[in-house]
């Protein structure tokens, strides 16, 4: 039986709610489908609303479906207990609270689910049931990855979409511009978009009988006197952004209606919908509140009855065109808003006047309703683009198409596919590092006419991460992994257990567990399908087993170092890859591609890892480079304009003249071996008394760090910096690269000093031979003599600057990346 969620729990904190959640979605999804049951919801659940209610409807007044059960989830008591009243006794006809346990148990085995905006993270699409989602309206304002920081607040909007069955479009537009373009839709969804009009529009068409019973309920629910004059509707958006004042932008809404009212004059009069989620407080304001919509009226009944229409950016008036009734736009901040949140056609060429003063409106809006006046010259154009099929038979086709599988004759396509190869990227943490920064350098640099590239990451929480996130080109799509993985806990905790204790691979296939796997790939991705997908991350046990299971395609994992001896570092007298590494060795036997980042690191791994994969899976693909100006006159570092301590010892150091300075870059972890450089450096720092070293990052090591070089008396002479923003400023002002290195991969920091004509010395790291192109860079063995030789190597003038072309080694690497790839189907 489903576990439900007591009353108590509700004031659980968010983790465990989410953990109680996961329980009850895991145990509903062990329950058979209830292949006639229909699960409506409606903008998270305020009420019966929109296109859901539409289609409800009719399906209801329909004998042919009288066996389906009908779900409402509805988390606004009011709108609950209304619709409750309304279909008492009404034995088909349910209601269950928005994430309760019984929301759970219908959403996870109704077989039809119906949405107009998104389920939670924690739903999955089940196999065999049919969501539509129809979304709630045409876009004037950016939407997705069109708006400022879209990708991030799309990801469960994204999320939902690719696991609709079908998606419905109001017209092309809809399609082409908002589904394929602002969502990325094209190439990867699966499902089909059915462009029939929109169900909720039907209900503008209005018999005289329904008009005059709309009329006497808003007689009875509004103070001014509606007698016989005209309706005009004043429906502005609720953009969030003054919800700390409410009272005050509420009274500034009731000053502008009366000045509308003013100028529109006595023959008309108007009336105020105001968004949901602030009508409770518009009731509070007397000026407002006589003028008020209730919101047990459906916005588009209203429409219908409404003689005019005032709006600003919201989709409300695309419904509106399908009446050919005047429309104004009231802007006051248009400039401001089309600027920051940006919109789809500019507000000069709306259909109506645009005006940022209500008097001035008023005075357009007269002139429109006056007898014989003519339409505003553009409205014509827009009806017949944007509401081309409101005939009011749009529920009837999209019923059609959805619960009797009728599609013949009807617009239902499926979103275009421009034959460009599919990708899937999973990229880890994007916490700063050489994999963050070589990741983003390649997806940035993908031919974009050739591949068609998807992000997989963890959503960013912290300022870098976030940062790193945005430094990805817009035209990738982003991909989320918000929420968790569902499953009853017992069979999670299995499931760890047994990718512990055995081969992975193995105990999904023995013990089940392939279900849960598959469970949370389409709860992320829906039906989406790639032509290859890579783990570029190559870390993590549970990203290299979920990255497995997608659809067929062609599956890389990178091996950003050499990776057997990653697995026996030791941190703190610690070996935290010990086990987890242990873990992803045993998964590369089902990956096609094993992606190590420089030609000799393909041998060692090749050879090093021979018992987990055979050798001519093993592959090789550079890293490819920020682009670095090497002039000391580039750009300002990053973080020039905050708050930083010029005076801070290393800042003054590097300003210092006549020092000869000697930089590396990188964390502050055993690989890196940076007690050793400070050893080489003291020995070179004893003969030579005007060299400086500067050790650019931060890590678990940088306490032990500062200790070694206090009792070798170095403070005047090694600097610890810290991690920075902009390491490559502090490149830039040294003479020399020095990497002391264990074992690396092909470190981004090489290429980047390269790029500077920094000379380099580095130790030989399994993979240094071939870490750049050419042999400028002195390579010396891994002990402090040796390193020391080097560095004063240099300073006798026998290191000669490196230099790298850019353009040749970028089309290299990207040639290199065709040769992964497979052709398009």
């Amino acid at each position: 039986m489903p576990i439900r969620l007591p009353s108590a729990a509700r004031s659980l904190p968010s983790r465990a709610r989410r953990i109680v959640a996961a329980e009850q979605i895991a145990a509903a999804r062990m329950l058979p489908l209830r292949p006639r049951t229909v699960v409506y919801e409606s903008f998270a659940g305020n009420g019966a609303l929109c296109n859901p209610e539409a289609i409800f409807r009719a399906l209801l007044a329909d004998p042919e479906f009288a066996d389906l059960e009908h779900v409402w989830a509805i988390s606004e008591p009011g709108a609950a207990a209304a619709l409750k009243r309304e279909f008492r006794g009404v034995r088909n006809v349910r209601v269950v609270r928005r994430g309760g346990a019984a929301y759970w148990r219908a959403v996870s085995t109704a077989g039809y689910l119906v949405n107009n905006a998104t389920f939670p993270p924690a739903f999955g699409k089940r196999t065999g049931q049919v969501y539509l989602n129809t979304w709630h309206g045409t876009p004037l304002k950016l939407m997705g990855f069109d708006m400022p920081g879209g990708a991030m607040e799309s990801a469960n909007t994204l999320r939902n979409l690719l696991a609709a069955d079908y998606l419905l479009a109001a017209n092309p537009f809809m399609t082409e511009v908002m589904y394929e373009g602002a969502y990325q839709l094209r190439n990867v969804y699966r499902g089909e978009i059915i462009e029939e009009g929109y169900p909720r529009i039907d209900r503008q068409r209005l018999s005289d009988a329904d008009a005059a019973r709309l009329r006497a309920e808003l007689a009875g629910s509004v103070e001014a006197a509606l007698d016989g004059r005209r309706l005009v509707l004043f429906a502005p958006t609720w953009r969030g952004s003054s919800f700390q004042s409410p009272d005050a932008d509420l009274a500034h809404l009731a000053s502008q209606a009366q000045r509308l009212q003013e100028e529109i004059g006595p023959d008309a009069v108007v009336l105020v919908k105001t968004h949901q989620v602030v009508h409770g407080l518009a009731r509070r304001i007397p000026a407002l509140a006589r003028l008020l919509v209730p919101n047990t009226i459906p916005t588009n009944a209203l429409l219908g009855l409404a003689d005019a229409l005032v709006t600003d950016y919201s989709s409300i008036f695309f419904d509106y065109l399908a009446t050919g009734r005047p429309i104004g736009f009231l802007v006051p901040d248009g400039d401001a808003y089309a600027a920051e949140r940006g919109t789809y056609v500019p507000l000069d060429e709306l259909p109506g006047p645009v005006r940022t003063d209500p008097a001035a409106l008023g005075r357009d809006l007269a002139a429109l309703l006056a007898p014989g006046a003519e339409q505003h010259p553009q409205y014509a154009t827009w009806a017949e683009r944007f509401t081309p099929y409101e005939d009011g038979h749009a529920t009837e086709r999209v019923v059609d198409v959805v619960f009797r599988g009728r599609t013949e004759g009807r617009r239902v396509r499926r979103p275009a596919r421009d034959g460009r190869v599919r990708l899937l990227f999973y990229l880890g943490g994007i916490r700063m590092n050489g994999i963050t920064t070589s990741a983003v350098n390649l997806l940035n640099s993908l031919d974009p006419e050739r591949y068609d590239v998807t992000a997989l990451m963890a959503l960013p929480r912290g300022e870098t991460t976030r940062r790193n996130q945005q430094r990805l080109n817009p035209g990738i799509r982003q991909v989320f992994r918000i929420g968790g993985m569902n499953g009853l806990k017992i069979r999670q905790v299995l499931r760890r257990v047994a990718d512990v204790s055995t081969d992975p691979l193995r105990a999904h296939r023995r013990l089940g567990h392939r279900t849960l796997w598959h469970d949370e790939w389409t709860r992320i991705f829906g039906s989406a399908k790639f032509d290859w997908v890579a783990d570029f991350s190559g870390y993590s046990p549970f990203w290299a087993h979920l990255m497995l299971h997608s659809p067929r395609a062609v599956r890389a994992i990178w091996l950003h170092n050499e990776m057997a001896a990653d697995r026996e570092r030791t941190v703190a007298g610690r070996q935290p890859f010990r086990h987890s590494l242990g873990r992803v060795f045993a998964m590369y036997r089902a990956y096609d591609q094993l992606v190590s980042v420089s030609p000799a690191l393909t041998e060692l791994n090749r050879v090093e890892l021979a018992a987990y994969a055979p050798a001519d899976r093993f592959r090789t693909l550079r890293n490819l480079p920020d682009a670095v100006n090497a002039s000391a006159a580039a750009a300002p570092p990053a973080d020039a304009d905050i708050d930083v301590d010029p005076d801070e010892p290393w800042r003054v150091a590097l300003r210092a003249p006549g020092a000869r300075r000697f930089v590396t870059v990188g964390r502050l972890s055993t690989e890196k071996n940076h007690a050793r450089l400070v050893r080489a450096f003291a020995q070179v720092h004893a003969d030579a008394p005007d060299t400086q070293l500067f050790i650019v990052g931060g890590g678990p090591l940088a306490a032990a760090l500062r200790e070694q070089v206090a009792a070798a008396g170095l403070e005047e002479s090694v600097f610890l910096t810290g991690p920075q923003a902009d390491p490559i400023s502090i490149m830039r002002a040294s003479d020399c690269f020095v990497l002391s290195s264990d074992y690396e991969g092909q470190p981004m920091v090489l290429i980047e000093a390269a790029q500077l004509g920094l000379p380099i010395v580095s130790t030989a790291f399994g993979s240094a031979e071939g870490a750049l192109p050419g042999d400028a860079m002195l390579i010396v063995e891994r002990d402090d003599a040796a390193l020391a030789e080097g560095m004063r190597a240099f300073l006798g003038g026998g290191v000669p600057p490196t230099t790298l072309d850019v353009a040749e080694y970028t089309a290299e690497v990207l040639a290199q990346f065709d040769v992964l790839v497979p052709d398009p189907e």
